[in-house]
């Protein structure tokens, strides 16, 4: 069966060939929508990714899975959908996902990273399928953006209005691992009763097994907007509630894989394997088969989280020159990440008569809850118009370390549950992050045809730590750490050359702020002693990104080629040293400079107005241009001159599309080079690999009952590619020789799976 459905999607794929001569005499042609936006007028390397691109791709999922086809982005996750977050990547020019600024309707999410101190993920904070577009600026986010991450690029997610007529949407996807997805959307179109309010309303339920191993992946979302028109002002208002359960994949290493096979995973349903390598490690038996090391594999690990976020926004137009807007936000998160560990047992274990496990549940647990507001004041004059604004938030965030006991005979814990009644905790802090960001603006139209834009933003964090408890008085930890500069300055300009041609360049500088968090940054190493000399020695990070290009428009064919240069300054680098499972503190380094040079090309054809092809190229060299040294001049690690970790020199992407006759289909086609998962690229290389996916469906019309009617079908990884997803998901390592560094994740096999859905 399986090679019959191989078979019936290459046949779709060959069709988008042949389907313009087969059909242009029979059928009436809908022209493709546009791949990509090109960001005209910006002075800056921007795209625009549409609704239509997210509608083709798998129910679920993550829009930062779609972004994947545009130029300088490299993305991994090792499931098909894009949303665990455990293994999700995203890099940009060279730039991790915690160095890359995130926000949804200009309310901030924080650096997205695992677990992360300030936010949440996109595939969190609302149902891909209220995504209108997302706006990718490679170089540097606009001033006005609220992140103080966001040192190599900004993804900006807006969510779809209203509609001003009452309707709705609802969709069903089956497919392979037992997934299935509900989505249910109801617009209340515009109410004259309440002076035309228009709002809608939201839910989608989503549950996977995982395409390896035991466990299950859920989530439920609960999305509400409403707009309500205020004369020429308007009042819009959002709320967004995620329920999310997911379980873990192994970390896997080089050697594992040679070893037990890329299927390998963590042991559940097996609970008697799990407690026999556990009991077998504590009292230094030897192993049962197949285990070669302890960290072969656990019972399970897990994610649950909770999260509301909701805020209102004021537009409101002053006058013809002037308009002024406010947005005020919320955001409450609870979660928990767990791992059931053997290194240690639950209490009592081993004595006369017990029952307790040779293992226990180790959690690390979030709980953020931050508010802020952002302002904003635009004003004509002539020529000019003058742009400024203000973004103030207040984050507490509460971290902890955590151990459940289990018994020995059978699991009495959810892996997929909020655990409770812990027998010991390692460490817990409290942090408080406050954040300031002013920015002023000016674009200046000098004439029709040329454009320049100047303007700075100056940016404050403060970061404090308290110490809540800590079992090892060495890691008790209190203080301040502030990022601050008063003045980050962006240029640019725009040159019309002529209606089909357009130059632009520009400049920028930015700051990142210190992570606050006892996993990640400053903060991570756990000691008093760090703190304090990163308070007294060390400059957050910052770059400088200069970048040029031209931009084409056409009947027929549209494209941008940019050209860039980023300096990356006091870059502090994390190795790992041990299996995260653990939980030792990483060491934490200032490495001194990147220097990044790269050219991105991207273009679609409308080749008939049927068919489409979208092609994007991107070449990156980001090296490290120093060692790092110890205080007492000891070379630790010999970067200078390597490339900088998960950042491949070459990406291809390219995408056909075809929609004729209400039959439509989509074959995406993505090349990424080798990368690097050591700093110093001793070991640690994951080949090149090349990975396809297709959608295809049909939209009926004619009856009432068809009008709006949709059934689509999705193949991800068309060709089985065997191939390394994630690198990194257990820390970048110094070196690797001997491929034993458990730190990356298989990308999942071909999967298929079908969607019916219907408008109303």
């Amino acid at each position: 069966m399986k090679h019959h459905l191989f078979v019936g999607a290459g046949l779709s794929a060959l069709s988008m060939a042949f389907a313009p001569m087969a059909f242009a005499a029979e059928a009436e042609t809908t022209e493709v929508e546009a791949v990509v936006i090109y960001g005209e007028g910006q002075s800056r390397q921007v795209q625009t990714v549409s609704d239509e691109q997210l509608a083709n791709a798998v129910a679920g999922v993550s829009p930062l899975k779609v972004v994947d086809m545009l130029p300088g982005v490299t993305f991994q996750s090792s499931d098909p959908f894009g949303a665990y977050e455990w293994s999700t990547r995203i890099s940009i020019r060279g730039f991790n996902q915690n160095q890359l600024g995130f926000t949804l309707d200009g309310v901030p999410l924080g650096d997205m990273s695992y677990g992360n101190y300030n936010g949440l993920h996109i595939s969190r904070a609302i149902a891909t399928e209220n995504v209108d577009t997302v706006e990718l600026s490679q170089g540097a986010g606009a001033l006005s953006a609220a992140s103080t991450s966001n040192l190599g690029g900004t993804l900006q997610f807006f969510s779809r209005d209203p509609s001003e007529t009452f309707g709705g949407q609802a969709n069903l996807t089956v497919g392979s691992s037992n997934m299935h997805r509900a989505f249910l959307r109801l617009d209340s179109g515009a109410v004259d009763a309440l002076g035309g309010l228009r709002a809608y309303v939201s839910v989608a339920d989503q549950v996977s097994d995982k395409w390896k191993g035991g466990g299950e992946q859920r989530q439920r979302q609960y999305d509400l907007k409403a707009v309500l028109p205020i004369g020429s002002a308007s009042l819009t208002g959002f709320y967004s509630r995620s329920e999310r359960r997911e379980q873990d994949y192994q970390d896997m290493s080089f050697e594992m894989i040679g070893r037990l096979g890329r299927d390998w995973d963590n042991t559940q349903p097996n609970w008697a394997l799990a407690v026999a390598a556990a009991q077998a490690y504590n009292t230094g038996n030897p192993l049962p088969a197949p285990f070669a090391t302890i960290d072969d594999a656990y019972y399970a690990g897990a994610g649950v989280r909770d999260d509301d976020l909701y805020g209102v926004t004021l537009d409101v137009p002053v006058s013809d020159t002037i308009a002024f807007n406010a947005t005020a936000y919320r955001h409450t998160d609870n979660g928990q990440g767990l791992w059931w560990t053997p290194y240690v047992p639950s209490p009592t274990w081993g004595a006369p008569g017990s029952t307790a496990a040779p293992l226990s549940i180790r959690t690390t647990e979030y709980d953020i809850d931050r508010s802020g507001m952002i302002l904003g004041l635009s004003a004509e004059f002539g020529a000019h118009l003058i742009s400024g604004g203000v973004w103030t938030e207040a984050n507490d965030f509460n971290q902890a370390r955590r151990y459940y006991a289990e018994t020995a005979a059978a699991p009495i814990r959810d892996p997929l549950g909020f655990q409770s009644n812990p027998f010991f905790t390692q460490w817990a802090y409290t942090f408080k992050t406050d954040t300031v960001v002013v920015y002023l603006q000016d674009v200046w139209t000098i004439t029709d045809a040329l454009k320049i834009n100047f303007g700075f933003k100056s940016l404050s964090v403060e970061n404090e730590v308290d110490t809540v408890t800590v079992a090892d008085p060495t890691r008790t930890m209190a203080g301040k750490l502030t990022s601050e500069d008063s003045f980050l300055p962006q240029v640019g300009l725009v040159y019309e050359i002529n209606p089909d041609l357009q130059l632009f360049a520009g400049y920028t500088e930015n700051v990142g702020a210190f992570v606050s968090a006892a996993t990640a940054g400053p903060f991570a190493s756990q000691r008093q002693s760090v703190v304090n000399y990163v308070a007294q020695n060390l400059d957050p990070e910052s770059s400088k990104t200069i970048e040029g290009g031209l931009r084409f428009r056409g009947d027929r064919f549209k494209g941008v080629v940019a050209v860039y240069h980023v300096t990356f300054d006091n870059r502090l680098l994390a190795a790992s040293t041990a299996a995260p499972i653990l939980g030792l503190p990483p060491v934490l380094s200032n490495v001194g400079s990147v220097e990044t040079v790269g050219v991105e090309i991207a273009g679609d054809l409308q080749l008939t107005d049927a068919f489409s092809v979208y092609a994007s190229y991107s070449y990156n060299d980001s090296q490290y241009q120093d060692d790092v040294v110890s205080s007492l001049g000891v070379v630790e690690m010999a970067t200078a001159g390597k490339t900088v970790v998960n950042t491949p020199k070459n990406l291809f992407k390219v995408e056909f599309a075809y929609d004729q006759g209400g039959f439509y289909s989509r074959l995406g086609v993505s090349y990424t080079g080798e990368r690097y998962y050591t700093y110093e690229n001793s070991g640690g290389k994951v080949d090149a690999s090349t990975v396809a996916d297709l959608s295809f469906g049909y939209r009926f019309e004619g009856s009432p009952m068809l009008e709006g009617l949709e059934v689509q079908a999705n193949i991800t990884n068309l060709m089985d590619e065997d191939y390394i997803s994630t690198i990194g998901s257990g820390g970048f390592a110094k070196a690797d020789p001997t491929g034993t560094a458990q730190t990356i994740l298989p990308g999942a096999p071909r999967q298929f799976f079908v969607s019916v859905k219907k408008a109303f």
